[in-house]
């Protein structure tokens, strides 16, 4: 039976779609592609006709997830100034509601250390969602008139990452709350967002 191209392009970003929340979930390494298929409620076969090979989907997996942080980054920021934008970011990454769905959200913290086990092209495609979100951070920064804004975006995602992971580590959930509030706080405060 010959499908529609909508309906092929469906299925593709059905598969995207639950790829990018295995991969944040479980890990790369723990992703296959058969589970990936039955959960997008398609059979094994099917998978080559959408990509030619685990590789290539986890590249355009990864490319979703940015893709996905940075519309969430873009609504947050949107119809209001930089510093209230940049404040509600900060909120919302350095929230328990962001902590607690592993599946979701961004996903820097999810890839960052099974990275170095991936190919080249996933690597690439990571490196370019994060140049792309640092970027719009950079702009933010910018238009609140921090100096060097650029060096700043990656401090700041960098700490953001940090403090989002360590609360994830830590089996203690009072901590791992105090450490999401300190985080927010204080960098709130070194920004000038708190006033």
């Amino acid at each position: 039976m010959r499908y529609d191209a909508e309906h092929k392009a469906r299925t593709r970003q059905k598969i995207l779609s639950e790829a990018a929340l295995a991969i944040r979930r479980d890990g790369p390494e723990a992703v296959g592609v058969a589970g990936i298929m039955a959960a997008a409620g398609l059979t094994h076969g099917g998978f080559y006709a959408h990509f030619s090979s685990k590789e290539a989907l986890f590249a355009a997996a990864i490319d979703e997830m940015f893709m996905e942080a940075l519309l969430r980054l873009e609504t947050a920021t949107q119809e209001c100034s930089a510093r209230v934008g940049l404040g509600r970011f900060i909120d919302y990454y350095l929230s328990a509601a962001h902590r607690d769905v592993r599946g979701q959200g961004c996903p820097v913290p999810a890839l960052m250390a099974d990275l170095a086990r991936l190919g080249g092209p996933a690597r690439e495609r990571f490196t370019q969602g994060i140049t792309n979100l640092t970027g719009r951070l950079a702009g933010l920064l910018g238009a609140l008139g921090q100096a060097e804004p650029e060096a700043q975006a990656v401090s700041l995602m960098a700490e953001l990452v940090g403090a989002l992971g360590l609360s994830r580590a830590v089996a203690d959930t009072a901590w791992s709350d105090t450490i999401l509030a300190d985080s927010r706080r204080l960098l709130k405060q070194r920004l000038g967002l708190d006033a």
